[in-house]
């Protein structure tokens, strides 16, 4: 099991946006397995190895790369995986066709699974969506706000940077731990009320407010 990072452009504001999470949840990186995700940002060789070495610098431990051809990987770099499996070579395009312009960065994280036991999602760029559920002793930290489609069992940390007007969704809620904006409830201070229904969670001043949908 490891935790996800996919970076975005522009990457200052990226690690600005890590460097925060870092300091509001000390030690949140410590001993975890990083797999790096390049879906939503073009980098060059030169550039990838900056990106490990940076984070390597703020001792977070990078055990694979998603998104990147091998070919970009040299001796020492993590290695190339695809689903959790070693990825082949990315074929390069016919000659004759133009080169397809890199994808606007991505701010919202879509996870079409669901989140198993064990596992962590991290955007700290923006919103998360779980095409899924959150199972228990699973998490899902976002800068922005939470949607979740199905059940609610783990834990949801929204506005990890900072921001106070991030929301959490879910459609069925039994949820080990609610954050926004490093205030939190345990399932203990939830009480059973809410247990079982479609919830959205927000901040209110210091005050962590749970509505049912209509």
């Amino acid at each position: 099991m490891a935790l996800v990072l996919a970076p975005t452009d522009p990457l200052d504001a990226w690690f600005s946006d890590l460097d925060e999470v870092a300091r509001r949840s000390p030690g949140f990186f410590g001993g975890r397995a990083i797999i790096v995700d390049l879906s939503a940002i073009r980098l060059s060789k030169a550039e990838l190895k900056k990106l490990v070495g940076s984070l390597h610098e703020r001792d977070i431990r990078v055990m694979g790369i998603e998104g990147a051809d091998p070919a970009m990987l040299d001796l020492g770099m993590p290695p190339s995986v695809n689903g959790g499996r070693p990825a082949g070579a990315i074929e390069a395009p016919n000659a004759t066709t133009a080169p397809v312009p890199p994808p606007a960065p991505a701010k919202t994280l879509l996870v079409e699974t669901s989140v198993r036991s064990g596992q962590s999602i991290l955007h700290a760029d923006g919103d998360v969506t779980i095409v899924g559920s959150v199972a228990s002793g699973a998490e899902v930290v976002a800068g922005g706000s939470i949607h979740i489609y199905g059940t609610l069992r783990g834990r949801a940390i929204a506005g990890c940077t900072g921001d106070a007007r991030a929301r959490i969704f879910c459609s069925k809620f039994e949820a080990e731990l609610i954050s926004i904006d490093g205030l939190y409830k345990t399932a203990d201070d939830l009480g059973p009320a809410f247990r079982g229904l479609a919830v959205q969670v927000n901040l209110d001043g210091d005050s962590i407010i749970l509505k049912t949908f209509d």
